[in-house]
């Protein structure tokens, strides 16, 4: 999926990717930094964040009864609650583990640790996540039901 990376490129910082997962990884921007701009999936990324985007312009435009928003509203829920879980990967992961798979050949003094903020965007992006997951799981059901009792009301009529 990736380009393999130059052997010569900068050391690879968890707590960086971390930052970037939670802030841009709708976006892609953490696979950009760690796969470089050859990584399919970071271009991937911003088409269901952009559908998301779209279905929750149209309900915005179209109000709550617009079916289609319906639809695409929770695709930017779970996007952004995946690059979430990636980030909280991201900073979980032990950095030995890390160095051996982003920082390849590099002597372990060298290599760069993770610290207080890696802790600190661990902690933001379980909160973001949790809740976007939360709320896009009670918003898919609240207009699933919705819609189950519309269409009882149409049959009994």
């Amino acid at each position: 999926m990736a380009i393999n990376p130059s052997p010569h490129r900068a050391p690879r910082s968890k707590t960086l990717a971390t930052w970037l997962a939670l802030v841009g990884g709708p976006l892609g921007l953490h696979r950009f930094y760690l796969h470089g701009l050859g990584d399919l999936a970071g271009w991937l990324l911003p088409v269901p964040t952009a559908v998301g985007l779209w279905g929750l312009n149209r309900g915005l435009e179209f109000g709550q009864d617009d079916q289609l928003a319906w639809i695409l509203i929770p695709v930017l829920g779970f996007t952004v609650a995946a690059t979430m879980l990636q980030a909280i990967l991201y900073g979980l992961t032990p950095d030995e583990h890390w160095n051996a798979r982003h920082n390849p050949g590099l002597a372990p003094d060298l290599a760069p640790r993770a610290g207080w903020l890696t802790v600190m965007g661990i902690a933001l992006a379980l909160l973001v996540g949790a809740g976007v997951l939360m709320a896009t799981i009670a918003y898919s059901g609240q207009r699933y039901f919705e819609y189950q009792v519309e269409e009882a009301r149409k049959i009994s009529q």
